[in-house]
């Protein structure tokens, strides 16, 4: 039994031919166009992978903030 891709069904929903020529091995006419998606899928990884870092950086620094000002205000009430 052969798994069916996500990728295959959007491919029969927007044209049934292309995705009969898939099928049979044709290879696509619009390379530059699948590269260029490609690349843009890898930067856009790349700047969610950046941003979720940062945010870990952020709550690892505001939890050191809080543990300073508390610190802070321990010292000040002794």
């Amino acid at each position: 039994m052969r798994t069916i891709r996500a990728s295959e069904i959007g491919t029969y929903l927007y044209c049934k031919r292309a995705w009969w020529y898939q099928r049979q091995g044709y290879p696509s006419k619009n390379q530059v166009e699948l590269a260029s998606g490609t690349e843009l899928h890898y930067r856009h990884g790349g700047k969610v992978m950046l941003s979720s870092a940062i945010r870990l950086l952020a709550y690892v620094l505001l939890l050191l903030a809080l543990i300073i000002l508390s610190v802070y205000l321990t010292g000040q009430i002794l």
